[in-house]
Formats: C-alpha cells, sequence, structure tokens
C-alpha cells in the first residue's frame, strides 16, 4: 500500500511520522461520526467525553467495526510498520489498535497537553474550519486551533516544541508518550474534527531494554 505519502520527521528527540489519509477514509469516517451525532441514543453509546481529557463538545469513540470496514486499520497498520520500518529498520509483526476517536472541537475550545498510552499514538484531521480567528495582538504569532507537540526543553539549537497548522487528510503518527496540545480558536461556528489512536507493536521492538 502506497497511498499514505509517508513522511519522516525529526523535529527533536523521537521521529514522527506525516502521512495524508485517503479521501475514501475521510469520506467513511465523517459519514459515521455524522450519523452518530445526529442521533442521540448512538451519542451516548458511543461517548468517550468521560475517559478523555480534552475541553470539547464531543468525543467519540470508533467501534472496531467501522476501524475495520473504513480502512482505517490496514491505512494505520501499513503506515506505521513503513515509519519503524525507515525509522529503526525493523519490520513490526503485531499491530493492535486498542482505541481510535474523533473529537468535535468548536471555538474557546482546547486540549489541555498530555500523552497516551499503548506503544504509539497519532493525531489528525478530518474537517478543518476556514478560519481559526486572529490572535488578539497583531503582532504575535497566531497559534489557533494548531496542534503542538512537545519534548525536552527548549535550548540553543533544540526546539521543545513542533507546531502543526491543521490541514484535511493530514496525519501523524508518533511514540505515545510524546505529550501534546491542541490549542483554542475562535470567530467561527465551524467544526475542527479531529481522529486519534492507540495501538500496541512488538514488545521486543517497543522495549529498547529487552
Amino acid at each position: 500500500m502506497d497511498d499514505y505519502q509517508l513522511n519522516i520527521i525529526s523535529p527533536f528527540g523521537p521521529s514522527i511520522a506525516k502521512v495524508k489519509i485517503p479521501e475514501k477514509i475521510i469520506k467513511s469516517l465523517n459519514d459515521h461520526v455524522d450519523k452518530i451525532r445526529n442521533n442521540e441514543k448512538l451519542s451516548k453509546k458511543f461517548d468517550a467525553g468521560k475517559s478523555l481529557i480534552g475541553n470539547v463538545t464531543q468525543e467519540i469513540n470508533l467501534s472496531p467495526e467501522i476501524i475495520k470496514e473504513s480502512g482505517w486499520l490496514a491505512f494505520l497498520a501499513n503506515a506505521s510498520r513503513a515509519w519503524i520500518k525507515n525509522s529503526l529498520g525493523k519490520e513490526i509483526t503485531k499491530f493492535n489498535i486498542n482505541s481510535s476517536w474523533v473529537i468535535s472541537q468548536y471555538a474557546n475550545e482546547y486540549n489541555p497537553v498530555h500523552w497516551h498510552s499503548a506503544h504509539i499514538s497519532g493525531a489528525g484531521f478530518l474537517k478543518v474550519p476556514s478560519t481559526f480567528g486572529k490572535t488578539f495582538q497583531k503582532d504575535k504569532k497566531n497559534l489557533n486551533g494548531q496542534l503542538v507537540l512537545i519534548n525536552g526543553t527548549r535550548s540553543f539549537m533544540c526546539d521543545s516544541q513542533y507546531k502543526i497548522i491543521p490541514e484535511v487528510g493530514d496525519f501523524y503518527i508518533f511514540p505515545h508518550y510524546l505529550m501534546h496540545s491542541v490549542y483554542p480558536f475562535k470567530d467561527t461556528d465551524e467544526e475542527r474534527r479531529s481522529i486519534s489512536f492507540n495501538a500496541e507493536i512488538d514488545e521486543k521492538i517497543f522495549d529498547v531494554h529487552v
């Protein structure tokens, strides 16, 4: 499978994979989430808000069935396999998704600094507002709505943050321990819809002390 357009990013410490979600998968996932959000009973059934840290409108768990049927499982497995092969020169034989969920975020909502469980994780974008709003001070860099990956301490020749401007289809895969957050945005009623996952791989590859 070659349609994930793999790029390896190493802004600091651990490498990060940037891939492109195929349009067919984006549509399938968005259609599924729209169906859940428009049904109160389904919204309660798949609500992930109690187990996640985000201060956002809605967080929806994806069932194992939709993860597989949408092509999301195969996409993540292939992209993760290529990332690890290119970064470590090792072939994984195990890829088990523990969870995958979709976050619907609106103006003034945010996701604080956190990290994930399992071995590898990722985050990307299914819908993006046409604007994230202006900064209060014109001379300040606009970080509204951005995903920020964090590692280590900022020092000479070393940046501790990798800031990502959301674009539909862009997806980033990284080690589970990599801290990250999402800035709030304003001046729009549109939804910022993101998707994430946690997965386990071969223990002998993940555990560097084995």
